[in-house]
């Protein structure tokens, strides 16, 4: 089986022309998963008839909203809406879980209380070190960026 990869959002923090935030969706021989989970993937998964039940796992390439603030609508609604039963994985950088979970309890206040039905494997990943995901290694790196000259 080939490994077919769709970007399911690609736009900017805000919207601009119209477009969901960034979620990349991967689809191998024996796994699914997404790179980054923006605010806006839920919806945009929903619109293009993507089971979001049937993401394996979650690869955060940082924590900016755009990339990650749809992690906490994505466990809220598979824990009340969609009752999920399969294993979810959500993979990034330190202080993930953490920061998920604060931004959980920010959006949804008590949701502290309550313990997903299904199981939740978070991974931390350490920059330049390989983590086991699923079934293979991924390997956190950093962000390249650039400088302007005035």
């Amino acid at each position: 089986m080939a490994v077919t990869v769709r970007f399911v959002g690609s736009g900017d923090s805000f919207g601009s022309g119209g477009r969901f935030q960034t979620c990349i969706l991967v689809d191998g021989p024996r796994c699914r998963f997404a790179v980054d989970f923006g605010a806006s993937s839920l919806i945009a998964l929903v619109q293009q008839g993507i089971e979001h039940n049937s993401i394996d796992a979650v690869l955060l390439t940082h924590l900016h909203g755009d990339h990650a603030a749809g992690v906490p609508f994505l466990l809220m609604d598979a824990m009340l809406a969609a009752r999920r039963t399969r294993p979810l994985t959500i993979a990034g950088p330190r202080e993930l879980r953490a920061r998920m979970d604060a931004i959980r309890e920010a959006l949804f206040p008590g949701s502290h209380m309550m313990t997903p039905r299904f199981p939740v494997d978070w991974i931390e990943m350490v920059l330049g070190r390989p983590h086991p995901v699923l079934d293979r290694l991924v390997t956190g790196a950093r962000q390249l960026t650039s400088t302007t000259s005035r």
